[in-house]
């Protein structure tokens, strides 16, 4: 898989390139994780590890994502926190249903080659009243956007896709209700968006 080859290699430098970008959004979004109790919560496609440290040591953590060396780098973000690494599909997701309290889904909707799959498989494994936190680049219906949409040609099979619709991604499943979209950066371009399962 060109995807995973290309993100096994560039994991020794993704952390210079995306962590000083991305970190304000990242605390943000896991902003909305509860403190109280203690709750299961997915990181799918965790990649590096770059949420980790926004993440308090209540709950139970699984940081899954499809590349060994990404989850390498990962390791030494732990700390004290109760967290398993595992090697993984975000489109095929190795849980039973309804055994997540949050599922997070950081820059991995736009990235993985079935966007819609993906969100599915979120939904399956959380259970009823949970919430998906998502931070992602998405174009929004009716936009333009020819230079992004352009480059998405060419960074699609290798790093990322530039032209998901997060509406169209979300159609599919009924189950899922926005609580709440915000930009991030970018000019919009990057949301914050949080979902509840009904």
């Amino acid at each position: 898989m060109l995807l995973q080859t290309s993100y096994r290699l560039f994991s020794p430098i993704y952390d210079l390139f995306v962590h000083a970008a991305t970190k304000n959004a990242r605390q943000r979004s896991l902003s909305k994780l509860p403190q109280d109790g203690r709750l299961q919560v997915l990181i799918s496609g965790a990649g590096t590890g770059l949420d980790i440290p926004y993440l308090s040591h209540n709950h139970a953590y699984t940081a899954l994502d499809v590349t060994r060396a990404m989850l390498s780098r990962a390791q030494p973000k732990i700390g004290g926190r109760d967290m398993a690494l595992v090697q993984g599909d975000s489109m095929c997701l190795p849980f039973a249903d309804e055994s997540f309290d949050v599922v997070v889904l950081h820059l991995i909707l736009a990235v993985v080659p079935d966007s819609r799959r993906c969100l599915q498989e979120a939904a399956r494994v959380l259970r009823p009243g949970g919430s998906i936190l998502v931070f992602d680049k998405f174009l929004h219906r009716g936009e333009r956007a020819w230079l992004r949409r352009g480059l998405g040609v060419l960074t699609s099979r290798f790093i990322t896709r530039m032209n998901v619709i997060f509406e169209d991604v979300l159609e599919a499943l009924p189950r899922l209700r926005v609580e709440s979209d915000e930009a991030a950066l970018a000019g919009g371009w990057f949301r914050l968006i949080e979902l509840r399962k009904q």
